[in-house]
């Protein structure tokens, strides 16, 4: 069942065409990765779906109610939340006040229930507290909840933002390019934590370079060149689709991951 549909999406940034057309689903439950060159508009994908800036043209349904015209805050509370390319956490903060911060987008308090510390406020702090020390168990970093985020060594930090996004509850989960530095025995732990994510029911929209990682894990994956649609499949059609060889993955990438494993078609 689809529970996300992206219709004819085009984006244009002063003559630059970035998005051209563009349309797809998402699958209640399945890892959907974009690929392409950078450049591709593949971050534009994420930052239209996210209320970052809205399309020049087109329409998204998010369970099939249009949210194309949506807030981020009010797409976020509907359950899309998301990674960045480059890190952003609360520097100054600790990693738990890094995901308490998400935690608060669904508390019902107002101002005079925080001055006056009642009851309900006390309770919706609390339940903030444990949702977030979940997060951080789930995803490896409970040791390190009162470390300031910037004292966790990078990969730590990758995590962190997953954690944070988690915390806001999503039913869709976008990852940008979450690979992106890692060491390779970090991306092992990348890749099973994206399964664990997936295991849990969630959603998940993935931007990466990492090929062995997306071909891996991914039920379905596009393909973008110069803000165009060029291929939509299972990883074996991907890897074997003749203008994706052409446009980003090269001739070697074929001949020597032919027989990559990937997810059925």
């Amino acid at each position: 069942m689809s529970i996300l549909r992206i219709e004819n999406i085009t984006k244009n940034f002063e003559g630059l065409i970035a998005l051209d057309n563009i349309t797809f689903n998402v699958n209640e439950n399945e890892i959907f990765s974009i690929i392409g060159p950078n450049g591709a508009g593949k971050t534009t994908i994420f930052n239209i779906l996210t209320g970052v800036f809205p399309p020049s043209s087109g329409e998204i349904f998010y369970n099939d109610r249009e949210i194309t015209s949506m807030s981020s805050h009010s797409i976020s509370v509907m359950g899309i939340a998301r990674t960045f390319q480059n890190i952003k956490l609360f520097s100054n903060m600790t990693a738990l006040e890094n995901v308490l911060c998400a935690t608060y987008q669904k508390t019902t308090s107002h101002l005079l229930s925080i001055i006056f510390n009642t009851n309900h406020q006390r309770k919706e702090n609390d339940e903030s507290l444990k949702k977030s020390m979940y997060f951080l168990e789930f995803v490896g970093l409970l040791s390190e909840a009162n470390t300031v985020s910037s004292n966790l060594s990078y990969g730590w930090q990758r995590r962190l933002e997953i954690a944070r996004a988690l915390a806001t509850e999503p039913k869709v989960l976008l990852l940008d390019e979450p690979a992106a530095g890692l060491n390779q025995e970090e991306r092992k732990g990348l890749t099973d934590l994206i399964m664990k994510i997936k295991n849990k029911g969630f959603t998940i929209m993935l931007i990466e370079h990492d090929m062995k990682l997306v071909m891996n894990i991914s039920n379905r994956i596009i393909v973008l060149n110069y803000g165009k649609k060029i291929a939509e499949g299972c990883p074996k059609e991907i890897q074997n689709n003749s203008s994706v060889i052409e446009a980003y993955l090269g001739k070697r990438y074929a001949e020597t991951h032919h027989s990559l494993a990937g997810k059925p078609c």
